[in-house]
């Protein structure tokens, strides 16, 4: 039984909740069992709210799994990109319904989304690699530069900028913003309109729309794996 993620399926809007009790780290196993419910929608043939628990939607990955370096350390980051990279190329509508901070890997899967809720409140998003002493990776500056204007884009890879809730519609965090009590109720209204889009039409579309982007995020990376293999020593 699935302990880390939740699966409900209403109307053929699935929505997917992380809560590891703590900060949602992107760990191997949360990674795990975000597939199996990624799975699950796509035999459902869902849309898809992604949320995570109160205050956060999730702080990146698991450092204590960085730190420990090694194969592990390796394929959480990668299985972390190809996650992205899955939902930016979902077969149907992704949602993020943003409950508070968002941080490195998470940012890197809200961007990957088709579109991003989040709420008011004493949060920060931003991606704060640079500012820990790690490279940005490849595949993750595709998707921010993807997303964010070019200022904010410069300023989050580069500087480890957060943003607060009030500034990430003009950066391209976020889409919208809503109080918290609000903030599921719109994410699934807006999912059951995505519902009535012709999927083959939407899929098409989108292959079209992203099909540069999708290059660019799989050669990231394939480059990734390169470049961490070789920081990892292995």
């Amino acid at each position: 039984m699935s302990t880390l993620v939740s699966y409900q399926l209403n109307d053929s809007v699935a929505t997917i909740t992380m809560d590891d009790g703590k900060v949602n780290a992107m760990s191997p196993d949360m990674q795990t069992e975000l597939n199996a419910a990624l799975d699950q929608a796509v035999e459902d043939k869902a849309v898809v709210v992604l949320t995570g628990r109160e205050g956060i939607f999730s702080g990146g990955f698991d450092l204590p799994t960085l730190k420990a370096g090694g194969e592990t350390a390796l394929q959480m980051l990668i299985g972390g990109f190809e996650l992205s990279e899955r939902i930016l190329k979902f077969p149907t509508p992704v949602i993020i319904a943003n409950p508070g901070h968002c941080v490195a890997m998470g940012v890197f899967i809200m961007l990957s989304a088709d579109y991003r809720i989040g709420i008011e409140g004493p949060f920060k998003m931003g991606a704060n690699e640079v500012a820990i002493g790690l490279v940005v990776p490849e595949s993750a500056i595709e998707i921010c530069r993807n997303q964010l204007t070019p200022a904010c884009f410069n300023r989050s890879m580069l500087t480890s900028e957060f943003f607060q809730p009030k500034d990430t519609l003009q950066a391209g965090f976020l889409d919208k913003l809503v109080e918290q009590e609000e903030l599921l109720e719109v994410a699934q209204s807006l999912a059951s309109e995505y519902v009535k889009l012709d999927n083959r039409a939407y899929q098409a579309t989108k292959a079209k729309v992203r099909g540069e982007l999708y290059k660019k995020v799989r050669a990231g990376i394939e480059n990734d794996a390169v470049f961490f293999r070789k920081f990892f020593n292995l």
